[in-house]
């Protein structure tokens, strides 16, 4: 079984916040229900419910049908299949989380954030990996990493600040350059670059914001074996604390696109 979206855990958290609002208990809720109390507990970390069950729910947790409506809209946002499932029920991770954010603060020090990357970029990061991957795993993974893109366009573009370090950049062809020179164009898109100069500074991770201002804010930080993702406030903080001092030894926006363009300039 595939890992709940960051919808479906939206949805469940709603459901045990009216749980416990009619003070029930999940095994007075799970009798009440016909259920086990693996179940309910199940559905309250993110597994869909049918529409049924869900109906169930809010009239046993005391929600009058006048009061339904935002609950069967956070149903059908949970229920609609995200483009990635195309490519296996595996594939959730980061990628539902970026699509519904609102903001994301990224910082990379070691290769192009992977919303500027061009596709020769993504082919060559994968080739030069540690593990040796089938052709249709790298050509999915490439498909699904220019997808992500659409993020950055649309009626709801993603507010996306990224800094970038010179040796990232550095180490880009000059194709690649004037790509990630178009993107930090964009209205909704402020990139700085870090220079070598600057004093040491920890390794790469990403802060993801949502619309919705009572869910939290993540953490996400990718390493060797996998990556991690933390709802903590105060790791949180302090990680866009560790931004925002990036940020000040960064070149500005300006310096940094004119950077990038002679650096390109000179391939």
């Amino acid at each position: 079984m595939s890992e709940p979206t960051f919808r479906q855990k939206r949805l469940g958290d709603a459901l045990k916040f009216l749980r416990e609002r009619a003070g029930l208990t999940q095994k007075e809720a799970a009798m009440r229900l016909s259920y086990n109390v693996p179940k309910l507990s199940r559905i309250e970390n993110g597994q869909l419910p049918d529409i049924h069950a869900l109906r169930a729910m809010l009239d046993l947790y005391g929600v009058i049908i006048a009061e339904e409506e935002p609950y069967l809209q956070l149903y059908e946002l949970a229920a609609e299949r995200g483009w990635w499932t195309e490519f296996g029920p595996n594939n959730v991770g980061y990628i539902n989380l970026e699509h519904d954010a609102s903001e994301i603060w990224d910082f990379q020090a070691t290769f192009i954030p992977g919303l500027f990357q061009d596709e020769s970029y993504i082919r060559e990061v994968f080739d030069k990996g540690p593990i040796k991957r089938s052709v249709k795993w790298v050509n999915d993974e490439t498909a699904k990493r220019l997808r992500r893109k659409a993020r950055l366009f649309g009626d709801r573009p993603l507010t996306y600040r990224v800094i970038i370090s010179e040796h990232a950049l550095r180490h880009a062809s000059r194709s690649q350059l004037v790509h990630v020179h178009e993107m930090c164009a964009l209205p909704n898109v402020t990139a700085q670059v870090l220079p070598d100069s600057a004093p040491l500074h920890d390794g790469s991770f990403t802060i993801i914001e949502f619309p919705d201002p009572k869910y939290p804010k993540i953490l996400y930080v990718e390493h060797v074996g996998g990556a991690i993702t933390d709802e903590d406030l105060e790791k949180v903080q302090a990680a866009k604390l560790a931004f925002k001092r990036l940020s000040k030894l960064a070149l500005t926006p300006d310096e940094s696109a004119a950077w990038i363009e002679r650096l390109a300039a000179e391939r």
